[in-house]
């Protein structure tokens, strides 16, 4: 009881002293500091994990333990999250956007830890995942649950979760700007310049933590630029288009596969399937073994035929062919590496799968373009490419531009960066109107976005909207005791209901029997029954709002039944009532 009273006191304190503005860049530079914390604790582990496997075991020659390794790290994820954390805590991102558009912003308390311990287990053993997505849910988790212990409000929580999610990126990448446009980019977050500050004081207090805990070094040692050049245009456009096909394929292919595993409930099948699959594809090619950073810094530094190293495609040569088709390979093979991980019952993202994929599509376009006669610079591709598939995969333009600016230090790359990552998001939107994050939620209509109107139809709830006042009739009662029914109603609809099964029938309105009400020698000639009219759609209970004013606008009424998945009535809904619902959102969320 003390303690419970000395946290009702100190919510009241904080109310009383401190203005809620104020309050919330303390909370921003606090979510900031621990977001950055809990990166450097990812990092740490998934390093140690690598570390203590590498000593351990020889890895001179051909390696089989590193075979095995993924599915021991993918076996012991999976007991974790099945016996301890209960949860689904995959697809870090999507979870995130469906708090903030389903859940009132809310994320559970065990997501501030669980994705960070199920990810380092998965990574840390050479799963061929992320770390991104886990420490994003993470930072938003703790964003979230502070918001929630010092009792904000909505809106306030909705931010809290983007400051973590900035503070995440910024921390673990060491780019604060990046961090920033992604909050606004891929979590939709729609802000006013009021709510950007925090998002900058979280993503700035984390990067600076990042350098003091792991130095000054950018994340991939890069120093060979070359000046951008007009003439090279025309090739960064192809190199853009390539990048927006392949993340074109790299979200279908990824969405196609993991819908594969889902269908598969015996969790040791999964990860026999999943293993099976994994296993085979590192034993052919090496560089599907964890996240890829070694890999891409190779690419970036010109030594491409060390990722022929220990893998079968090393007898054949050095050459531009052998390494092209190697590579190529790689970058169709690698989304089943990673559909495996996560779906065998790992945990990781595909923030680092798309950089992967990237590296190496952007690799292979300058390889073509250079025996074909053309010479354009093989890291400077690389880089873009990496943009590319990250604009791409993640519809996010802004935010591939930035991240891979600041993870090499390339920013005298900013037009090559521009084009490639424009090109490619505008390829993949001809094709796919939503990223691989969000894609689930939006053939859901769970999904808010940048769009006014539909972000708010989102937020609106069914059954805040419902109407259950209205006075239900029977079909078989008689337009005098439907009189009667009428005389005691201030409503002018009637609905029709089966006493017995409680099924929508039909409906009354008063309109249609007004002429026949005061007549009463036809009190007893006429049922409800035959007074009563279809209407003119039935909503369920389960649909998204922005379905249910596509339905209104489809039909032209005001007022339409509610019904469960077996034509049960529940109610009436009206767009008046929607349409007031939705001015209270629109007024509380645009507030600065």
């Amino acid at each position: 009881m003390d303690k419970q009273n000395w946290y009702i006191k100190m919510i009241a304190w904080r109310e009383a002293h401190i203005k809620q503005r104020h309050f919330i860049i303390i909370l921003s530079f606090v979510v900031g500091v621990l977001a950055s914390l809990a990166a450097y604790l990812l990092k740490t582990t998934i390093h140690f994990i690598q570390n203590f496997l590498a000593t351990t075991f020889n890895a001179d020659s051909v390696n089989y333990w590193y075979l095995v390794f993924p599915i021991v790290g993918i076996a012991i994820t999976s007991l974790f999250v099945r016996y301890i954390v209960k949860d689904d805590i995959s697809h870090g991102v999507t979870r995130i956007l469906y708090a903030i558009s389903q859940r009132k912003s809310i994320l559970k308390l065990h997501n501030v830890w669980t994705s960070l311990v199920g990810s380092s287990i998965t990574i840390g053993f050479g799963g061929s995942v992320g770390a991104e997505a886990p420490i994003v849910l993470t930072g938003s988790a703790i964003g979230s649950n502070l918001g929630k212990f010092f009792k904000m409000d909505q809106k306030t929580l909705m931010l809290l979760i983007g400051c973590g999610a900035a503070g995440a990126i910024g921390g673990i990448f060491k780019a604060p700007i990046a961090g920033l446009v992604f909050t606004l980019e891929v979590l939709m977050l729609d802000m006013t310049m009021t709510s950007v500050v925090p998002l900058l004081i979280s993503s700035v207090t984390a990067t600076s933590l990042s350098y003091i805990f792991a130095g000054n070094a950018f994340m991939f040692h890069f120093t060979q630029y070359e000046p951008f050049a007009i003439e090279r245009i025309p090739f960064l456009i192809l190199l853009g288009v390539v990048c927006g096909l392949v993340s074109l394929y790299f979200t279908r292919g990824m969405n196609w596969l993991e819908g594969i595993f889902r269908k598969l409930k015996n969790p040791v099948a999964k990860l026999a399937v999943g293993g099976a699959i994994l296993s085979l594809l590192i034993f052919v090619f090496p560089p599907l073994y964890g996240e890829g950073y070694d890999s891409i810094e190779a690419l970036l530094n010109g030594d491409a035929t060390s990722l022929l190293e220990h893998s079968l495609f090393a007898n054949f040569g050095n050459t531009a062919l052998v390494i092209c088709i190697y590579l190529t390979l790689i970058v169709f093979f690698k989304i089943f590496a990673s559909a495996a991980t996560n779906g065998a019952g790992g945990v990781g993202g595909i923030f680092a799968p798309s950089l992967f994929v990237g590296c190496l599509t952007g690799f292979i376009v300058a390889k073509v373009l250079g025996s074909l006669g053309f010479i354009v610079p093989e890291a400077n591709f690389a880089l873009a490419g990496m943009s590319g598939l990250m604009s791409g995969v993640m519809h996010a333009p802004l935010t591939g531009i930035f991240l891979i600016a600041e993870l090499t230090g390339g920013y005298n790359l900013f037009m090559t960066l521009m084009i490639v990552s424009v090109v490619s998001y505008i390829t993949i939107m001809l094709f796919e109107p939503h990223s691989l994050y969000a894609m689930r939620l939006a053939q859901k209509g769970e999904l808010i976005t940048h769009h006014k109107d539909r972000a708010v139809l989102t937020l609106l709830k069914m059954e805040n909207v419902i109407e259950t006042d209205l006075s239900e009739l029977a079909p078989d009662m008689t337009l005098g005791e439907l009189v009667k029914v009428i005389s005691k109603s201030n409503r002018n609809i009637f609905p029709v209901v089966d006493p017995r099964t409680r099924v929508f029938i039909g409906v009354v309105l008063l309109d249609e029997v007004r002429n026949i009400m005061f007549r009463p020698e036809l009190y007893d000639r006429f049922t409800v029954k035959q007074l009563m009219i279809s209407s003119p759609a039935m909503i369920n209970q389960n649909l998204p709002m922005e379905k249910v004013m596509q339905i209104f606008e489809d039909t032209g009424a005001w007022n339409l039944p509610v019904v469960d998945d077996e034509k049960r009535y529940i109610g009436y809904v009206s767009k008046s009532k929607i349409f007031n619902s939705y001015r209270h959102v629109l007024v509380h969320f645009s507030e600065d």
